[in-house]
């Protein structure tokens, strides 16, 4: 078989074979996890692949051309490996997958069978069942450039090359209230308008829920109190003292972009796109049609 290592491949072809599956998780938080369908631990590329999962996968379905290769792992939710509330806070979501053919004798004689990410994570009876999708997936994302009015860049991003660390657009502070991981309320933190906040992001930065992150719906006031509500609750519990950032927000429009952010020069929207209004216009009713302006 293609790139298949020539001792496994003699292996293989002896009759008698000693393979077992092993597959390497890497999340986007940079943990890694081993898993094989042996009944023995293996080891090798650095990573220890557990045998007490009960991870095991269905058949690897692959194809030319470029359609995507696909297939399922199953396996137990363990507090020593894939946990649910993990699964709940999205920490999977879009993880790289490596899946190896190995002989457990003598690990060096592998094969890599399958390389990509996992899609679609679903859990039942205190399992998983994860759906893993080939590298091809990648071309199936529609690329190229937006023309709309506002902007297309992430603020902070390559294109918008705005340096977060700027002060005064960012605040670190401990949570002082917070009801269904969604509104957060603190007796004012002082130097930020109303509305600063909207439309940005608040990450969590300690506790069992850091490292995720929400978009921030509303930022006002009530009464003496700063409330941040956002739009979709943080996937984990979250409770008084654990600390967040609050980074500033921005609504995509170009007065967004030069006053709040003095960086205009990096604007990635066309705000002078005539509307839609302008392709149904007809000339001037009054007055000589000269073929200037049809206002």
């Amino acid at each position: 078989m293609p790139g298949m290592d020539a001792g496994l491949q003699a292996h293989l072809e002896g009759g008698l074979t000693t393979v077992a599956h092993a597959w390497a998780i890497t999340r986007k938080d940079g943990v890694v996890l081993g898993f094989t369908d042996h009944d023995r631990e293996l080891s090798f590329d650095g990573i220890t692949f557990r045998a007490d999962t009960g991870l095991s996968a269905v058949a690897l379905s692959q194809s030319t051309g470029l359609s995507v290769d696909n297939t399922e792992a199953l396996g137990a939710l363990s507090d020593l490996s894939i946990r649910e509330d993990e699964i709940e806070q999205g920490r999977f979501d879009e993880a790289a997958v490596e899946a190896w053919l190995v002989n457990w004798q003598n690990v060096d004689q592998r094969w890599l069978q399958f390389r990509g990410s996992i899609g679609e994570l679903r859990r039942a009876d205190g399992g998983f069942q994860a759906e893993l999708r080939g590298l091809t997936e990648l071309l199936n994302r529609p690329l190229g450039r937006v023309y709309q009015t506002p902007c297309t860049a992430v603020l902070g991003d390559s294109s918008c090359r705005f340096d977060m660390a700027t002060p005064g657009f960012s605040i670190e502070l401990p949570i002082e209230e917070v009801s269904q991981s969604r509104v957060f309320r603190w007796e004012d933190f002082g130097g930020f308008d109303a509305g600063w906040f909207t439309r940005g992001r608040m990450e969590i930065l300690s506790g069992a829920a850091a490292g995720l992150w929400g978009m921030v719906k509303q930022d006002r006031f009530e009464g003496s109190q700063r409330v941040i509500e956002l739009w979709e609750p943080v996937r984990s519990a979250l409770t008084p003292g654990q600390t967040v950032r609050l980074i500033a927000g921005c609504d995509k429009r170009s007065e967004t972009c030069r006053m709040k952010f003095s960086n205009l020069v990096n604007f990635q929207g066309f705000p002078d796109v005539p509307g839609e209004d302008w392709m149904i216009a007809v000339p001037k009713s009054t007055g000589a049609n000269t073929g200037g302006s049809r206002r």
